[in-house]
């Protein structure tokens, strides 16, 4: 046997089929997707030709409808979120220097009773000790409003 005769190619016979739709013999109760689709056949480059049903593509379900937020009720939101924002801190500011001030208030006092006792004390025990300067004026003397003791 010759060599290359031997694994020869044989061409391939081409077999194409179509679908024959059958004739309904009672009546068809309606059935998703309510319509029959269409039998489509498509030819390939190389002469193959393939025939099937057109598949529709599957569609999401619709999501649930929520209400549309205007951007200017959300940015009067947001403004009236910041006044009162900025009112508390206000009013802490207020209130804080009203502190601040009640207690340089009560500091003030406080160094005045202080004071005031410290000299009271000075007073009091210089009377009863008797204690101070005491001047000799008969062995002085004075010349020129100048006092030699």
């Amino acid at each position: 046997m010759n060599e290359p005769t031997k694994y020869r190619r044989q061409a391939a016979a081409v077999e194409v089929h179509t679908p024959t739709p059958l004739a309904p013999t009672a009546p068809l109760a309606p059935v998703q997707p309510g319509t029959v689709p269409a039998v489509a056949s498509v030819v390939l480059p190389d002469g193959r030709v393939v025939t099937g049903y057109a598949i529709e593509p599957v569609k999401p379900h619709p999501a649930a409808h929520k209400p549309a937020v205007s951007r200017t009720a959300v940015n009067i939101a947001l403004g009236g979120v910041g006044f009162l924002a900025v009112c508390g801190g206000l009013l802490l500011l207020a209130t804080f220097i009203a502190a601040l001030t009640a207690l340089i208030h009560q500091l003030v006092i406080l160094a005045a009773v202080l004071f005031g006792g410290w000299v009271v004390v000075l007073v009091i025990s210089a009377g009863s000790h008797g204690g101070g300067t005491t001047v000799n004026i008969r062995k002085a003397v004075i010349k020129r409003n100048k006092f030699y003791g």
